[in-house]
């Protein structure tokens, strides 16, 4: 019985635990369920890995980047370091880094952690899920 005490507290310490990308107290939460097929011509670019194309959703839309064939990430556009503005809507250079206009900080698009000296929060991440090779379900619940 002590056993099973134990083990049911350390389960729910750990299911507690969040990562630095996902603890961000300056952007917003809104809901995203977005749908991404992978046959249309503006997402061409994610048929191959390293491949990256902008979607909807989230607060300033998100990047999608292909990091394998089968496996994907998306990130919030919004920068994850300032209050959204006009001009914090990050775009990708040079296929790998995720660059923010307002301040020229930067983010790897592989993970999101920062680049940019000072700069402690990751690019907030979202779920994607690979449905049947051809349509990607991207959440954040």
């Amino acid at each position: 019985m002590k056993k099973i005490f134990l083990a049911l507290i350390t389960v729910l310490v750990f299911s507690n635990c969040v990562t630095e990308s996902q603890n961000n107290d300056i952007l917003p939460y809104v809901q995203i369920n977005e749908t991404v097929d992978l046959s249309l011509p503006e997402f061409v670019n994610l048929n191959v890995p390293g491949g990256w194309a902008y979607g909807n959703g989230g607060i300033k839309g998100t990047i999608i980047y292909n990091i394998n064939g089968n496996q994907f990430k998306a990130f919030e556009r919004a920068a994850p370091h300032i209050q959204p503005t006009a001009c914090s809507q990050m775009i990708v250079e040079n296929s790998i880094i995720m660059k923010c206009p307002c301040d020229d900080s930067e983010f790897q698009i592989i993970n999101g952690a920062p680049r940019t000296s000072g700069i402690t929060n990751f690019a907030r991440e979202y779920l994607v899920t690979n449905l049947n090779g051809t349509i990607l379900r991207i959440t954040n619940f």
